[in-house]
């Protein structure tokens, strides 16, 4: 049976490959996309060195878990004085790559409202304007730089919008690890949890190949063994590099796989509890991996090629590992009964995602 791997992002990785930019964008004209800390932390005043009177101006406002209530205004004055960009260049995590991706699909009208009827729908559209995007992350973690989905929250209504188009796919990314020396030390877990969670949804994946398969099995490897260390000593440059990469490989297989049910639970848990995403998304990782653990003898092997053959040993060593960079492992410790997450994780086995697990057939029970 064939096999099919598709990214069409241009990847540049490296430490310095920020200098990359001018010459990606040739002589356009950019919007610049980034969180508020950016000018603090003197990236901005980077940029506009490098861009010159390339750059139009600074989105600099955009705040983790982009919500309907702030994305409005932006989306609406971005696509009032449009003529003149050419290309959107997001610098930041992926709440910034995120809302991005949501700035550049334009709609008929330049109405936000539109375009989330359009997402409400459901259903593929092409949108009649739209723009390029390069991706430029300062976290090691949502991958969202290498793949075209994204997420827009609506906290007062309780529900996500999901952002997937054949255009919301970056033109090109950078990946500079040493954007990523002044990351706090919360930040860079949460965030390394994220790839970790991506990597191995990867694997308990209906959608799971051979070729999403080497690049998931290396990044689990590679955060297993980087990510304390890196939280230990957040400015070591051969870490970060490391950790980069490892969150990169993770996004490149999740981008042909999606994502499963740790992630389908993580939504409820960040919009109804306030977890932190790469929180929520990886807390029930060794809940998840033994309901997977049975489902396929296919995807058992790969597993075993990172934890070995014992599906206790594994699930021990996870917990373990997630308890050593201080996350707790268990519903309860988040306020959640017994009964609630039993009905939590049943939900989420409905969801887009959550159809997506392996194990979504299975008699499943846990305490």
């Amino acid at each position: 049976m064939s096999q099919r791997f598709h990214n069409p992002v241009a990847i540049h990785f490296g430490s310095g490959c920020l200098q990359d930019l001018p010459q990606l964008l040739g002589a356009g004209k950019v919007v610049l996309a980034t969180f508020p800390e950016a000018r603090t932390l003197g990236l901005v005043s980077r940029m506009e060195q490098l861009l010159g009177d390339r750059l139009l101006y600074v989105i600099d406002d955009i705040q983790p878990n982009p919500d309907v209530a702030a994305l409005r205004a932006t989306y609406e004055q971005f696509w009032r004085q449009e003529e003149a960009c050419d290309t959107l260049v997001a610098l930041g995590g992926g709440s910034v790559i995120d809302t991005a991706k949501a700035l550049l699909v334009g709609t008929a009208s330049g109405s936000f409202a539109e375009l989330l009827a359009l997402l409400a729908d459901g259903k593929p559209f092409t949108p009649p304007r739209t723009k390029k995007l390069i991706a430029i992350p300062t976290t090691a973690g949502t991958g969202s730089e290498v793949t075209p989905w994204a997420t827009i929250w609506d906290a007062a209504g309780k529900k996500k919008y999901s952002l997937h188009l054949d255009c919301t796919w970056p033109a090109a990314a950078l990946v500079d690890p040493a954007l990523m020396l002044s990351l706090p030390r919360q930040v860079t877990i949460s965030t390394g949890l994220d790839a970790l969670s991506h990597a191995l949804e990867s694997i308990w994946n209906v959608n799971a190949n051979p070729i999403s398969d080497t690049y998931a099995t290396s990044a689990i490897q590679d955060i297993l063994a980087c990510l304390p260390a890196l939280a230990d000593d957040l400015g070591n440059p051969a870490l970060r590099s490391a950790m980069a990469l490892a969150a990169l490989k993770a996004g490149l297989a999740f981008s042909n796989t999606k994502t499963a049910l740790a992630h389908s639970i993580s939504y409820e848990m960040t919009l109804r509890h306030g977890l932190p995403h790469g929180i929520a998304c990886s807390f029930t990782l060794p809940l998840v991996l033994r309901m997977a653990w049975g489902a396929q003898a296919e995807r058992d092997a790969t597993l075993q090629r990172v934890f070995g053959a014992s599906r206790d040993a594994a699930e021990q060593r996870l917990r373990e590992f997630l308890h050593r960079l201080g996350v707790k492992t268990d519903f309860s410790d988040y306020g959640v009964s017994l009964q609630d997450a039993r009905e939590m994780v049943s939900q989420a086995m409905q969801g887009a995602r959550g159809k997506n697990f392996i194990g979504k057939d299975k008699v499943f029970s846990f305490s």
